[in-house]
């Protein structure tokens, strides 16, 4: 089976999960997931788990790494969806000045409260808020803590307002844009989101699906695009054992290893067999390849 990350710069206008399953069918792997769902009109990175990969993306989704985003929107008019797939609901003739725009972004550095867009997958009483947004309800959606790191105004070209932001997990790219607006007495709807960074994974070690697609029609090897199981899992330290070891791990032994506590990267030579947990000297398996 294949097994590995294909890191995929999605196109806008692809489902998350629909873009992941067709990377599936391109290895001929049954079992993928992904990190970081993008919304369909967002492009950019997004890593895809296939096969045993596909256990290591609750160790990659706990880090609190940073997401990278640049986006662009157009002052006048609100959606409820906040982009220009939406259906307008606010309008007004308020075009912030550039020095407002900086005013406003400078002071939305750190921990800030944001409430997410109504069309999200937030939970609301076991309901997504999208769903509830579907059938005209306004799901009651509470603000939530966010860390922005960076933000910054790029540029501005025939009345569109090109922004970079450098974020927490769990931060809405179309809400920034919002509250930006509103902060300035306009509204904003974003017509542009590229994700560039996620979890690690750049947007320069990515490739596009048709590329992929094409590669395997015509017979290229595809394969070297799989980036190995362990990829992304730098920030957890690193424990060699010996053969006898590593066949009593894969069997869901604990060993007495002696090292600090805390989470461990398990290779036998230069094999990575899965990431375990040292409690008290002792390692207990929690995943195994």
């Amino acid at each position: 089976m294949n097994s590995g990350w294909i890191i995929l710069d999605k196109d806008s206008g692809l489902f998350s999960r629909s873009a992941a399953a067709r990377v599936a069918r391109i290895f001929g792997v049954k079992k993928f997931g992904h990190i970081g769902t993008l919304d369909p009109m967002a492009s950019g990175v997004l890593p895809v788990a296939l096969g045993h990969a596909t256990k290591m993306i609750p160790f990659l989704e706990d880090k609190s790494t940073e997401k990278e985003y640049l986006f662009s929107c157009v002052f006048g008019a609100e959606t409820d969806s906040l982009d220009i797939t939406g259906t307008e609901i606010n309008r007004n003739d308020v075009i912030p000045a550039v020095s407002d725009i900086q005013r406003v972004i400078s002071a939305m550095h750190g921990s800030v409260l944001q409430t997410p867009p109504a069309f999200s997958a937030v939970h609301i009483n076991g309901r997504r808020a999208y769903e509830i947004a579907r059938k005209g309800d306004v799901p009651d959606i509470p603000p939530r803590q966010i860390n922005i790191y960076a933000l910054e105004l790029l540029s501005v070209q025939d009345g569109v307002y090109n922004f970079r932001v450098v974020c927490s997990r769990g931060t809405y790219v179309r809400a920034i844009a919002r509250d930006i607006a509103h902060a300035c007495g306009a509204y904003a709807t974003v017509n542009m989101i590229r994700r560039i960074k996620t979890n690690g994974f750049e947007i320069k070690n990515a490739v596009k699906l048709d590329f992929l697609e094409n590669l395997v029609n015509n017979g290229g090897d595809f394969k070297e695009f799989l980036k190995p199981i362990d990829t992304g899992l730098g920030g957890i330290p690193v424990l060699n054992l010996a053969d006898k070891f590593a066949v009593l791990y894969r069997h869901g032994g604990f060993i007495n290893v002696g090292c600090d506590d805390g989470l461990r990267r398990v290779y036998v030579g230069d094999e990575f067999i899965g990431i375990g947990d040292v409690q008290n000297g002792v390692l207990q398996p929690k995943r195994t390849i």
